[in-house]
């Protein structure tokens, strides 16, 4: 789910870029020149991407929070002594007895059910380098849902405007 909520946000942000350009505030003058229509379109699809994006944060965070949680067990599995009894999760409340065979080795799921052994020093970089990759992806997709929180904002009040400008003038 991760992997693919990373390369959904990133293609949303390449896809959105030409249209935050349009938004930007030199851009106002072309939002003015555009018609009621064509503004609720701008402002609906925006509205559609900012959703998008907020996902894409959401699925990020998530994944996060199970590779925070994947790196803080394999720190605590490294202090435990071999042959130590411990309670396995199954699931996410399913467990069995267990005994610590081997601490040095460890499994990680590189996604869509594949599995790679890798000694725990290896594994416990590879959940910092991934945990350091989504902080970054994170980053980026704010910068670009601030932005096109702006463009809906702003595509907003120019179409409350022209709505205003329509209303006043049918009424005199």
């Amino acid at each position: 789910m991760g992997h693919l909520a990373v390369r959904r946000s990133a293609f949303a942000a390449e896809f959105t870029a030409e249209r935050e350009r349009m938004a930007s505030s030199s851009a106002r003058g072309e939002l003015e020149k555009m018609g009621i229509d064509q503004l609720k379109a701008l402002k609906e699809q925006a509205d559609l991407e900012v959703n998008l994006l907020q996902d894409s944060l959401n699925n990020i965070r998530t994944a996060n929070a199970r590779l925070e949680s994947a790196a803080g067990a394999l720190n605590d599995l490294s202090l435990r002594p071999q042959g130590k009894k411990m309670l396995v999760p199954l699931t996410a409340s399913l467990y069995v007895p267990g005994t610590l065979d081997e601490a040095d080795k460890v499994l990680v799921d590189i996604g869509t059910g594949y599995f790679i052994e890798k000694t725990m020093e290896d594994g416990k970089d590879y959940c910092q380098r991934k945990i350091s990759l989504l902080k970054s992806n994170y980053e980026q997709l704010f910068e670009v849902l601030a932005k096109k929180k702006s463009v809906a904002d702003e595509a907003g009040m120019v179409l409350q405007g022209k709505v205003r400008q329509l209303q006043a003038a049918t009424t005199s």
